[in-house]
């Protein structure tokens, strides 16, 4: 999984495509997100449109049923992810990604939905994949896109979604995972089978009342720690492209750290180029397909540059990014090195900051443990080794088997334990929702901001996986037609609860994974549909100049 995210969204080309398209758009449709904001927002309250419009729901239906795929885990987990992996600056790329994705959101949305059909159900379905066949007529990209929409609603929908879900409640509630995944796992199941017009229903409501709670409490948290919000902003700006220098237990990281992790972590937030977002808004009742894309102008605002602008200065504006919390260590995350490194010494935090970074220095000074270690009562008597975790020197660590503290011979092969039913645990860097979670509880709200963050979750992840299953039922009636959408909807909600006991950072990494499968094939498409889009935007402005 590893070597898949080097060489798609973790690769160093992958930011580049992305902000590289939506700079192309921008500049050539003349900054659409600045000059049709206001007006995208008259289309959303229905100034421009019919109930005699064809399609199956309501501009703001579509809105909340994009949105609820988006306004999700990544919100919440996925910020904190991004900051942990590259510090401060990494928010910065995500609004960079947020506002060229406001465009690229528009051409995607407006393209996909001129070449919308009428499916055998009498349902109106659209998508890339669609256009890429019709408008192309480049049949096996609509395939290979297709195909990576179905992996994607797993890896990208589904499963960081439960994962982070079962993970809040656990944290917050001591809700054993396989419960809160068995319960929503059902609750997924009912939703989901009544198709498009249920889950536009049930995000219409979600949406709206999941963003506005979960807004007020993030304002309440940042009130509290007023004091530390205008350096926060400015460590943004200021560490934007230098890279996030050392902080706390956070060993810092490169320019190119931030900025990949920030970018792809702003693409998992609003969606915008991966072309999943066109597949919901095909269903909005128009006869303008620019009038839609309008409309999706708006996601990657709300998404990212507020709701996730929110929880990056909670996260920053209360210190706990780069405190350490007692946790258990996760075996994706484990290394053991040769030889003893303190955070006090520079020296071994620029070194420890190289190794970790996405490409590690040819001469890198160090060197991954292959050997024995001895263990004593869970503490590690010889040889000489320093342990990471989540990007910090683990603390206080203590080694245990199913019996209690461990002792004897413990081998490690390249930095990584060797051995069934070892768990270590003590202190480290946290991420994804635990570490939101404690921004909110470390506030005046206590355990209520707690509660609260684990409420959202709730509703956030539950929302973007009915959202995603729908996208994945288009995908998957486009490839093999509309029997084999009931296997398609057990194997999502099984996924769905099987990802709920599963291992965190391994679930973010395929989400890393099947995000690029997605959207590498969707932005090539729509920049060979430039022209098009040019057309079909300066056509809705003549039309409505018209009206006027």
């Amino acid at each position: 999984m590893i070597f898949a995210d080097g060489l798609l969204g973790g690769a160093f080309y992958f930011p580049f495509l992305i902000l590289g398209v939506g700079l192309f758009f921008t500049v050539y449709l003349g900054f659409p997100q600045i000059r049709y904001f206001r007006h995208a927002w008259s289309v959303l309250w229905g100034k421009h449109s019919s109930e005699d419009d064809p399609g199956d729901t309501t501009h703001f239906q579509a809105l909340a049923t994009a949105l609820s795929g988006t306004v999700g885990t990544g919100n919440i987990g996925g910020v904190a992810f991004a900051i942990y992996l590259g510090g401060p600056a990494a928010l910065f790329w995500m609004w960079a990604t947020a506002f060229l994705g406001m465009t690229t959101k528009f051409v995607e949305v407006s393209v996909s939905h001129k070449y919308r059909r009428i499916d055998t159900n009498g349902e109106v379905v659209g998508g890339p994949m669609n256009f890429m066949e019709d408008a192309l007529n480049l049949k096996w990209l609509a395939v290979i896109f297709a195909a990576a929409t179905v992996i994607s609603s797993f890896g990208s929908g589904n499963m960081p979604q439960a994962n982070s879900l079962a993970s809040g409640l656990a944290a917050s509630f001591d809700l054993p995972t396989w419960i809160s995944g068995l319960v929503l796992a059902v609750l997924l199941g009912a939703v989901i089978v009544g198709g498009i017009k249920r889950i536009a229903v049930v995000a219409a409501t979600l949406v709206p009342f999941m963003g506005v709670l979960y807004a007020i409490a993030a304002l309440l948290v940042v009130g509290n720690n007023i004091e530390n919000v205008i350096p926060s902003f400015f460590s943004v700006f200021e560490q934007a492209f230098t890279g996030s220098a050392a902080a706390g237990g956070f060993l810092g990281a490169s320019f190119a750290y931030a900025f990949n992790r920030g970018v792809n972590r702003g693409l998992f937030s609003n969606e915008a180029g991966q072309g999943s977002a066109p597949i919901a808004h095909a269903s909005a009742k128009t006869k303008e397909p620019v009038s839609e894309g309008m409309v999706s102008i708006l996601e990657p605002f709300i998404d990212t540059l507020i709701l996730c602008t929110l929880t990056g200065m909670v996260i920053l504006s209360s210190g706990v990014w780069n405190e350490k919390f007692e946790n258990e260590f996760s075996d994706f995350s484990i290394e053991f090195v040769e030889g003893t490194y303190q955070e006090s010494n520079p020296e071994h935090v620029r070194a420890l900051s190289q190794h970790l970074d996405l490409l590690p220095p040819d001469d890198d000074s160090v060197v991954a443990f292959t050997g024995v270690l001895e263990i004593d009562r869970g503490k590690i008597r010889s040889p000489d080794v320093t342990l990471l975790h989540n990007r910090s020197i683990a603390e206080d660590f203590q080694i245990a088997n199913e019996t209690g503290p461990y002792s004897g011979d413990l081998e490690v092969v390249e930095g990584r334990p060797n051995a069934e039913n070892i768990t270590i645990t003590g202190k480290s860097l946290i991420h994804t929702v635990p570490l939101t979670i404690e921004a909110f509880r470390s506030s005046f709200l206590g355990v209520i901001g707690e509660y609260t963050v684990s409420i959202g979750l709730v509703l956030f992840a539950f929302s973007t996986a009915l959202a995603w299953s729908y996208y994945g039922d288009r995908a998957v009636t486009y490839l093999f037609g509309v029997r084999w959408l009931l296997p398609y909807r057990l194997l999502y909600v099984l996924a769905f609860f099987l990802a709920t006991i599963s291992d965190t950072e391994f679930i973010w990494a395929v989400a890393y994974v099947t995000v690029a499968l997605m959207t590498i094939p969707n932005l090539i498409a729509i920049t060979l549909m430039h022209k098009e889009v040019k057309e079909i935007t300066q056509q809705y402005w003549q039309k409505i100049s018209s009206k006027s």
